[in-house]
């Protein structure tokens, strides 16, 4: 097993034959926290180290990638631990949501929220309308942020950041075939119960 380190933005590294590389759990001279594992072939995990200052001899996470004695395994670890931002739609009409399940990828078969990745350089209300565009194609607008949520994903091992807007839409969906297999309005018990995201599902039961 393997620890990857990070306080601050910098990493623990020591050295080895290959380059500099995440240490093993009997080359770390500092207690640390084991927080999860990280995504990925090998065991790694992501810890929180116990210091008494900030490690000014760490190098930063941000410049590991430009780094050609950091070994493959900490430039996957470094990119492994960068949150997702995703973007999610909740499309009220007449106390329903509108839901769609997914026909490729992660949501593949799975009832979601509309939404997806924020992009480079894009505000998150602009990412929102995009996805909902781009998914079941109808226009929307944004009415209010409902809610912002944190999770590890069981299957991804990534950390997600999900923001969630409530979006006042107009016309019938159309499902994009190539990533939505299906769209529907649904009742919001019946919604909170097809999500197959706990923290989607979470967040449509409690909304007012």
């Amino acid at each position: 097993m393997r620890y990857y380190v990070e306080t601050d933005g910098r990493i623990y590294l020591t050295p080895s034959e290959e380059g500099l590389d995440l240490p093993r759990t009997d080359e770390i001279p500092f207690d640390v926290d084991r927080i999860a594992p990280l995504a990925g072939d090998d065991d790694v995990w992501f810890c929180s180290p116990h210091l008494e200052e900030h490690p000014r001899g760490w190098p930063s996470k941000d410049h590991v990638q430009d780094r050609h004695d950091a070994t493959a395994r900490v430039r996957a670890a470094v990119h492994a631990t960068m949150p997702r931002v995703v973007v999610e739609g909740i499309c009220l009409r007449d106390g329903q949501v509108l839901l769609v399940k997914g026909s490729r990828g992660l949501t593949e078969g799975l009832w979601t929220l509309p939404g997806g990745f924020l992009r480079f350089g894009e505000t998150p209300e602009d990412g929102v309308l995009r996805e909902i565009r781009e998914e079941v194609g109808i226009e929307g607008e944004v009415e209010d942020l409902v809610a912002v949520r944190s999770k590890l994903g069981r299957r991804t091992r990534l950390h997600w950041v999900m923001l969630f807007y409530r979006i006042a839409t107009a016309g019938v969906p159309q499902p994009r075939p190539d990533e939505i297999a299906e769209a529907s309005f649904v009742d919001m018990d019946v919604a909170a119960r097809m999500l197959g995201d706990e923290v989607m599902a979470s967040i449509v039961q409690h909304l007012e």
